[in-house]
């Protein structure tokens, strides 16, 4: 028995093969941890007809952390046909393990840091080092969804809103209603973590991201919030930018930010920007945090096509790894893993293909584990 007990989910695709990367780090590093298997992603889909089973869940509340690899999600109507026969037409809707996971455990944090290592041949600018606090349990993500569109949800839609007028004459078949759900809580808190990061780490600015002069409702209640708790913090300057905008100036200017906070949807998209402006999906670092346990993992997708190739950059999983520690409290441990990174980047002796080069997930992992070693 370990110190920690770490549910290691590694699920399908690519994640298997960033995972065992990762192990290697974790190993050099000398956590003193008892990693325990859970079972998640495309298969227990398939033949039971839960990607994320309640064995998992179970798992999930006896462990301090976790670390998740990566996972196949497909459309609704794509996912029943992969069903067995005996599962099909059982009513079973598909819906993404991670996003259940998040709002079962309340890990309403989503942290995704972008910073561009000295050395790395896929940075866009040298320096950027910025923060993004994504909401992770509410928004367009909270799964309260349509289609086809009940009757009764038709006539309470015709019955409250005259927006909804050029739809209500349609087939209920013919649309589909997601909600966007926010709440004064929810808002409140994910922006609260961003500016209590900024003040105890030095970052002067916090952005809110939002659309409020279109989406007048959930965005303007997460940019009241926002303004509210920008009070309690006069060390901070609160900025404010629309989605569509922020796009634009964060390729335009990007070390002019330092933590940015959105709401779930848009704070998927610009972390996913961000993340390309330091070297793609590959060095994208995720952490899903609650008050009682956390998630971390890669921001990048499955990758079916090079499953089990052990081809593809671990890095982000590794820096994910990096940031688990930090939230054990190890933070001397996540601080030789970020620099043996570090490191190896700046060397440039061994690359995967993202990055100009030919060697394998391992051999990263293998590399980075050998400056650790090199410290002991």
């Amino acid at each position: 028995m370990g110190q920690y007990r770490i549910a290691w989910l590694p699920g399908d695709g690519i994640g298997r093969d960033v995972m065992d990367a990762t192990r290697i780090v974790l190993d050099a590093v000398k956590l003193d941890a008892e990693y325990v298997h859970g079972d998640i992603g495309w298969e227990f889909w398939r033949t039971e007809g839960d990607a994320f089973p309640p064995r998992t869940v179970d798992l999930l509340r006896s462990v301090h952390a976790a670390m998740f690899g990566a996972i196949t999600s497909k459309p609704a109507r794509a996912a029943e046909a992969e069903l067995v026969p005996a599962l099909q037409g059982k009513g079973r809707v598909y819906r993404s393990p991670i996003v259940r996971m998040r709002q079962l455990f309340d890990l309403y944090i989503c942290l995704r840091p972008c910073k561009a290592y000295p050395g790395n041949p896929l940075n866009f600018k040298e320096g950027i080092n910025l923060v993004v606090f994504r909401e992770n349990t509410e928004d367009l993500y909270a799964g309260v969804e349509f289609s086809p569109v009940p009757e009764e949800l038709a006539a309470v839609l015709a019955a409250a809103s005259k927006n909804f007028a050029p739809f209500a004459g349609l087939p209920r078949d013919q649309y589909a209603v997601s909600c966007k759900i926010n709440t004064k809580r929810g808002s409140e808190r994910i922006v609260r973590a961003a500016f209590e990061y900024a003040a105890k780490n030095g970052r002067k600015k916090v952005t809110v991201v939002h659309k409020a002069n279109v989406v007048r409702a959930t965005d303007g209640l997460f940019l009241e919030e926002a303004r509210k708790v920008a009070t309690e913090f006069p060390g901070v300057q609160m900025d404010e930018a629309n989605v569509d905008a922020i796009c634009m100036w964060l390729l335009k200017n990007p070390h002019s930010y330092e933590v940015l906070v959105a709401p779930n949807l848009y704070g998927d998209i610009i972390s996913d920007l961000a993340a390309q402006m330091v070297g793609g999906l590959g060095f994208g670092c995720s952490g899903n945090i609650g008050t009682k346990l956390a998630v971390f993992e890669p921001s990048h997708g499955s990758a079916p096509k090079y499953a089990g190739q052990y081809k593809v950059n671990p890095l982000a999983t590794i820096l994910a790894a990096k940031m688990m520690l930090e939230w054990l409290g190890e933070r001397e441990k996540a601080e030789q893993v970020e620099r043996a990174v570090a490191a190896v980047i700046e060397e440039g002796t061994v690359r995967t293909y993202d990055m100009g080069g030919s060697n394998s997930t391992l051999e990263m992992g293998e590399a980075i584990a050998a400056h650790l070693y090199a410290r002991v």
